[in-house]
């Protein structure tokens, strides 16, 4: 029960992780706030008020409590409106867990510009946009006095950390969450406010074909490393008052492994103490490369 009467916001929890994420947080105590827009696993299709219910109707039978919102939260009046829900719902915020997505994978020469617009939009701005109505909420409760200790917990990506090929939009709209991560928790620490994030890897909607086509399945009553429900425990944790000294990292979850990532740091440098000939830059840049760690290789790369 280490979210004990905590409120919790969760995008995209109707299936797949966030759903993982809802049930676990109710079973650590927490009042969880299930938003959903319901639609397709590419994006497409009406909205659908059903998994966020389902998921609301699971918590209840665990004896917990929890409300479904079916707001679009890559709109302004969407984010806004989820935030007030967790407020009217539960008179409080205590937890931010940005989780919506989904996929429109193409090469890049094959990349529309209207599939590269909708997953910024649903990744990177369904991102932005609760974060910054849940950091107004807090820094008002802070201001007026009021003690916060509160948590954001955003979703990037292997893909967004390495790449990935065939996913130029999605890694780089996962790799832009991570710059936004270090920047909200540098800038909303001072309201009480943790940000991390978190780059998980499970079956999902959006991963189950390429883990049917890479990995068996598990034995029965063996250990499932691709579940979803894996994932949760150390978000939960990253929700919890428990973790109020971490803020600004970057942790890798798959199966019982978790790895705080070590992101772009200062690595080898040379100064001259002049501006450089051109001629001279070849063999400054192979010293550099010499002395700094090989690259990790992209997803795919083969």
């Amino acid at each position: 029960m280490i979210c004990k009467d905590r409120v919790v916001v969760i995008t995209g929890a109707g299936r797949g992780l966030g759903r993982a994420h809802a049930l676990e947080f109710a079973r650590q105590g927490a009042r969880v706030v299930v938003n959903d827009l319901g639609v397709a696993r590419d994006g497409t299709g009406g909205a659908s008020a059903g998994p966020a219910e389902e998921v609301v109707a699971e918590i209840g039978r665990l004896g917990g409590q929890a409300v479904a919102s079916p707001h679009d939260i890559a709109t302004d009046e969407g984010a806004a409106a989820l935030v007030a829900t967790a407020i009217e719902a539960f008179g409080r915020l205590d937890v931010l867990v940005n989780n919506a997505g989904f996929l429109r994978d193409r090469m890049l020469v094959n990349l529309a510009e209207d599939e590269w617009d909708a997953v910024m939009r649903v990744h990177l701005k369904g991102h932005f946009l609760p974060l910054k109505h849940a950091g107004r909420h807090w820094r008002a409760e802070s201001k007026a006095g009021r003690p916060v200790d509160a948590r954001v917990v955003n979703t990037s990506s292997g893909a967004g950390l390495l790449g990935s090929v065939g996913q130029g939009n999605y890694s780089a709209a996962k790799a832009g969450i991570v710059g936004l991560t270090l920047v909200a928790a540098a800038e909303l620490g001072r309201y009480g406010v943790t940000v991390n994030a978190i780059a998980p890897a499970a079956r999902t909607r959006m991963t189950e074909e390429v883990f049917a086509q890479t990995m068996a399945a598990p034995a029965e009553g063996a250990f499932d490393a691709m579940a979803p429900e894996n994932v949760s425990p150390l978000v939960v944790w990253l929700g919890s008052p428990e973790s109020r000294d971490v803020t600004g990292r970057v942790f890798e979850v798959e199966g019982g492994r978790i790895c705080v990532m070590d992101a772009f740091r200062h690595g080898p440098s040379v100064d001259r103490g002049a501006r450089w000939d051109p001629a001279e830059i070849g063999a400054a840049v192979g010293d550099l490369l010499a002395r700094a760690p090989a690259p990790e290789p992209v997803y795919g790369a083969g």
